[in-house]
């Protein structure tokens, strides 16, 4: 079994030329470069071509490079389809914000097919509006190319007025309901953004909760919160050394031909082994990462 680390996703201006160039040596896992909300009208061409610039020069390491292109319905996303058909060098995926439903992500991969964009390139998507929340599972399973799925809570917020509060109770039907899908459509699933640069105690807290939650990892706006993401979406040392237990004693009760498997007193199933191949695939790809 193998796993790609997506404990820290963080958002990167396209926009910021020193922002690009500082995230080469910034540890998340992951770095949506952004064309979309975090530029100004004016900037979007020059983004652009600082965006595919930096991603064609590379020496980005291990990190998941995603661009993030301008909805369908803008006036950038023709141009950021046919810039990308056109590089020599593409992103590891592109993120398609504001989608609603199937047909919205069918036609804009059939836009990204007509712009020469390579059919091979992974999609992700945004889930921030209310209609995708409730098509999610369609949304989700759209397109074999569909692989993760990005909770936009903020847009989510301003849209279904919920309140962003420190336990997120408005926002729980939303983030269980787009883990399901993408647990259902073999897709990673990152959550939302943490706001308050200065609660350090809040971002930990969303962290854990995200975790806790079934996401694999966390969208950032900042990089003084990658580590607080890493620690969190991260199998600790305990759980490791747990995981280690239920596959020795697995591999011992298999070889002697037992069907029962019980570690410190309690009966390990098929899915338990599934789980502990799982988190030490994650701990052996975040210490290849170092």
């Amino acid at each position: 079994m193998t796993a790609r680390p997506r404990r820290s996703i963080l958002y990167m201006p396209g926009a910021n030329p020193r922002a690009l160039e500082k995230a080469r040596q910034l540890a998340a896992d992951g770095l949506i470069i952004d064309l979309e909300d975090s530029v100004a009208p004016d900037a979007k061409g020059l983004a652009r071509e600082q965006a595919l610039s930096a991603i064609a020069e590379g020496g980005y390491g291990h990190r998941e490079l995603i661009l993030r292109i301008n909805g369908a319905d803008t006036p950038w996303a023709v141009a950021d389809m046919e810039a990308l058909g056109s590089a020599e060098v593409l992103p590891d995926a592109v993120l398609l914000p504001k989608v609603s439903s199937a047909t919205e992500v069918k036609a804009a991969l059939a836009a990204l097919d007509g712009a020469g964009v390579a059919r091979e390139l992974p999609v992700w998507l945004m889930a921030e509006t209310p209609r995708c929340i409730l098509n999610i599972n369609e949304v989700a399973g759209a397109d074999p190319r569909v692989a993760a799925l990005v909770l936009g809570t903020s847009d989510l917020a301003k849209d279904t007025r919920v309140r962003h509060t420190p336990d997120r109770l408005g926002f729980i039907a939303t983030l269980n309901l787009c883990v399901l899908a993408g647990r259902a459509h073999g897709l990673a699933v990152i959550d939302g953004v943490a706001l308050d640069l200065e609660d350090q105690a809040a971002l930990e807290a969303s962290c854990s909760q995200g975790r806790d939650l079934g996401f694999d990892g966390k969208s950032l706006i900042h990089p003084k919160q990658i580590e607080a993401a890493n620690a969190a979406f991260g199998p600790s040392s305990a759980e490791v050394a747990a995981a280690r237990e239920v596959m020795a004693a697995f591999e011992e009760a298999e070889a002697a031909g037992k069907g029962v498997v019980v570690v410190k007193g309690r009966l390990v199933e098929a899915l338990h082994v599934e789980e502990a191949r799982h988190t030490l695939a994650l701990a052996e790809a975040i210490a290849d990462l170092s």
